[in-house]
């Protein structure tokens, strides 16, 4: 999900940059400028954020699993040496 309220105020402080002599066109450029970053922000292909804590905490099992696994190989392993 965009943060449209992040980007309107991106857009407002980058026409807020525009010289005091197009001031008249400051309210076409805020407008153009909160097009282009929304658009360029969905070209990112970026998740939300409910999606990457997901996702991180699947990780966090993974990993959890694997070092179990490890352990249990170690040991089957100093079993069969021994």
């Amino acid at each position: 999900m965009i943060d449209v309220q992040g980007i309107d105020q991106l857009a407002q402080r980058l026409a807020s940059l525009v010289p005091p002599g197009l001031n008249a066109a400051r309210d076409d450029l805020q407008a153009n400028f909160r097009y282009v970053l929304a658009n360029g922000l969905r070209r990112l292909d970026l998740v939300t954020r409910e999606e990457f804590d997901a996702q991180r905490a699947v990780l966090a099992r993974t990993r959890e699993l694997v070092a179990q696994l490890e352990a249990r190989v170690a040991e089957l392993e100093t079993q069969h040496a021994g």
